[in-house]
């Protein structure tokens, strides 16, 4: 990726799955190659997602829990809670990583994770590079370790995924913020590690960091009214 890119840094306000889940659908198909590449954090009200291949209806309990709350993401993994975190979604050209393979695209996108982790004076890590960690698959995003998972302090605090197309790399991921009444299934949080920060603050660290990881700079933008028509249909479609 070239140094001092510009990308589009859409900040959206708190909203359901479907919405936030509609968005990132949206930014993925409304893409065009001569776009600016795109970071979008955003925030959720109490509810779950599941990953390409399951159903929200396979999960009665937490349908009930979360008042129908949920959406099916893009990418695959499990089943996914949300509510105390803050969410990165990033639309990136697939010309920009054409030399390395989808580990090394991982490996490249994620260092702003760990920096904005060792900004807060926490040893951050993938998975795949924990030597007390064995990689497993759950149906449950915080249960199991994918390579690309992040570690702090040797305890699993985020995951990420990624979708390809032959014009786009899309990927996403989530940063628990907020511990929830010792819920265990929404796993570990920057709480549990003596951390408190609001999610403003935290918008602005993982601005810092991935403007420095990336040499970047970010202009803030909205949904134009072409992806907001979209949207607006999606969901439409989805009710």
């Amino acid at each position: 990726m070239k140094k001092n890119k510009i990308f589009r840094l859409i900040l959206s306000t708190n909203e359901n799955a479907k919405i936030n889940m509609g968005i990132d659908k949206v930014l993925v198909n409304s893409f065009e190659n001569d776009n600016l590449p795109i970071l979008r954090l955003y925030t959720w009200q109490k509810s779950f997602t599941v990953g390409l291949s399951q159903k929200c209806e396979d999960y009665p309990t937490y349908i009930k829990e979360y008042k129908n709350n949920c959406a099916k993401r893009i990418t695959g993994g499990g089943v996914l809670f949300h509510g105390h975190d803050l969410s990165y979604s990033l639309v990136l050209p697939s010309s920009d990583f054409q030399d390395l393979s989808v580990k090394q695209s991982y490996e490249k996108i994620c260092q702003f994770l760990l920096l904005f982790y060792k900004n807060l004076g926490l040893n951050s890590c993938f998975a795949k590079d924990s030597p007390h960690v064995t990689l497993s698959k759950s149906e449950f995003c915080q249960v199991g370790f994918e390579a690309y998972d992040i570690l702090v302090n040797e305890t699993k605090i985020g995951g990420n995924a990624q979708k390809r197309t032959k014009r786009v790399i899309f990927q996403h991921g989530s940063i628990p913020i907020k511990g929830v009444n010792n819920d265990k299934k929404i796993g570990s949080t920057l709480e549990d590690f003596n951390i408190n920060l609001s999610f403003e603050e935290a918008i602005e660290k993982v601005i810092k960091a991935f403007e420095k990881s990336f040499e970047a700079t970010l202009k803030e933008s909205s949904l134009t009214s072409k992806e907001n028509d979209k949207l607006v249909k999606l969901l439409e479609e989805n009710k």
